[in-house]
């Protein structure tokens, strides 16, 4: 392998955390970084329309040294240039709020989205905010990388309402009848809780079993998507050091690849370690915040993008960031100061006193609770928000980085306080919660130190040996009895809730052949 061009002295390399990283990058390459950019046409643009009032000033200083919010400019014909890779996110509050994000692959004049009721009539023109993401070669074998996202904030929705929506710029305009086959949907939240599903995964990259996943889970026709980091292994070595290799083209394909779907199902990301990528500022996340617009409601939404909450339904749902708290993977340990941890204990407090939210789910990268011969389960994890899940109820907690499904009994203290067998029933608010591992979204698979126990092939183990990491990095041996559930195949996990007197959460995991490995149901008496 090359050495990378990173210039970081390997005695100094060991030592530096992802911010120090940052800083030594931008140093190095900011000069050379911001003539490209200049060269391009650098910029601020002032949001209008739905943008609402302020919204060029949250960009007001570049998010790294190249990703700027700039005036859209080009010499190419904008008629040649296709949008692609759109993909939906919610605002804070999914009833009345949308956001729609595209790429193209070159500059292009004043981009926009079209919205209207329907799709012969998309009365609504709004201007996109663009964000261009420059990515220098740091290593021989790959080239730079220049990439333009576009961004649109919809607000002031109505609730329940399916919108038809396309997007364009100068030269291609969705309107026309030869785009006309580009115009997606999309529908917000409910006034009045229903029954809804979502769907969830992490570790999906880009792959034929990323796709069939995808398809998949289209067919659930679910409210939104939740995607538990590791997002598209553009940074494929994942320790978040400066000799990780890093290729941003990576993006390109995998945002062509999930628009089948996130054009239309909101796709709920939040951080893996993959996705901590060292030249972008700030904790190595300033590309994803140059390609997605989360809801933002976080403790720092600018420096922790995938740190987040929203109410669907009678469901409030806590994206978190686990590189802050994992003992095993430290680029980014501690970051936060303890400040993301002080926002999960205040946000899962007012979740939990809202009289319309009936369950909690939490979903983050780094596992709990998994007995996987690879990353096994996470101390910092267990230690820092363990005991928040617990004092505040939560009801289902959703994790990735080990590239399987797994599926604990209900767990109190770290201990099995109730078994759950395949088809069984917990009581979160009496019996604990029950962990899910659904990390076979599309990358190589992982294995288990015992065999695979699912549904039709059930193989119930009274212990299974295994670790977790401890602070400091090291592994501690451990026998658990909570490990229920465990398939080694590619997999998803479609929740479907149902509000009323007695409310459920009706869990399945679902093969990438359709057939439903798990199934429990969730009660809150």
């Amino acid at each position: 392998m090359d050495t990378p061009r990173v210039g970081i002295p390997e005695h100094l390399a060991g030592r530096m955390n992802m911010a120090e990283q940052h800083e030594y990058l931008r140093n190095k390459f900011t000069r050379r970084g911001m003539l490209r950019a200049g060269a391009a046409g650098a910029g601020l643009v002032a949001g209008t329309g739905l943008l609402g009032p302020g919204a060029a000033s949250a960009y007001a200083k570049p998010l790294s040294p190249t990703l700027l919010t700039s005036p859209a400019t080009t010499r190419v014909d904008g008629s040649l240039v296709a949008p692609f890779g759109r993909h939906l996110a919610f605002g804070a509050d999914p009833k009345t709020q949308m956001r729609i994000s595209w790429q193209v692959p070159f500059a292009v004049k004043r981009p926009f989205v079209r919205v209207g009721l329907k799709p012969w009539d998309l009365s609504q023109r709004i201007p996109a905010e663009v964000r261009t993401l420059h990515t220098p070669a740091l290593s021989k074998k790959l080239p730079a990388v220049d990439q333009v996202y576009l961004h649109a904030a919809l607000d002031n929705l109505r609730p329940g309402q399916t919108y038809y929506y396309g997007v364009g710029h100068d030269g291609w305009d969705p309107a026309d009848t030869q785009h006309f086959g580009t115009i997606g949907t999309f529908r917000t939240a409910p006034a009045r809780a229903g029954k809804f599903t979502f769907t969830a995964f992490g570790d999906q990259g880009v792959s034929y079993h990323a796709l069939g996943n995808d398809q998949l889970i289209l067919g659930q026709n679910p409210a939104f998507h939740l995607h538990a980091g590791d997002i598209c292994y553009a940074d494929n070595s994942g320790a978040g050091k400066p000799d990780d290799v890093y290729d941003a083209r990576a993006w390109d394909q995998f945002l062509a690849q999930t628009e089948t779907v996130a054009k239309s199902v909101p796709w709920m990301v939040t951080t893996g370690n993959h996705d901590m990528e060292a030249w972008y500022s700030p904790n190595g996340y300033g590309g994803q915040s140059a390609r997605w617009t989360l809801p933002g409601n976080g403790f720092d939404p600018k420096h922790s993008p995938g740190v987040y909450s929203f109410v669907y339904g009678n469901v409030g749902v806590v994206a978190l960031d686990a590189n802050d708290v994992s003992y095993e993977i430290t680029a980014n340990t501690g970051y936060s100061g303890g400040k993301q941890t002080a926002w999960l204990d205040r946000r899962l407090r007012e979740l939990r006193g809202r009289q319309d939210v009936d369950f909690i789910v939490v979903f983050f990268h780094h596992c709990a609770f998994s007995t996987t011969n690879s990353h096994a389960s996470d101390g910092g994890v267990r230690d820092t928000w363990l005991p928040l899940f617990e004092k505040h109820g939560v009801d289902l907690v959703i994790n990735g980085h080990n590239h399987v499904y797994e599926r604990t009994d209900a767990i109190k203290g770290q201990r099995v306080s109730r078994k759950v067998p395949i088809g069984g029933t917990v009581d979160s608010s009496r019996d604990g919660i029950v962990y899910v591992t659904a990390g076979a979204a599309g990358k190589s698979l992982y294995d288990f130190p015992v065999p695979d126990s699912y549904e039709g092939h059930v193989k119930d183990l009274d212990s299974v040996p295994t670790f977790h990491w401890v602070k400091g990095g090291g592994k501690h041996k451990e026998e658990v009895e909570w490990s229920r559930v465990r398939y080694t195949d590619y997999s998803f996990l479609a929740v479907e809730s149902e509000p009323g007197r007695h409310p459920r959460l009706r869990v399945s995991a679902l093969a990438e052949t359709g057939a439903r490995i798990d199934h429990f149901e969730v009660t809150r008496g």
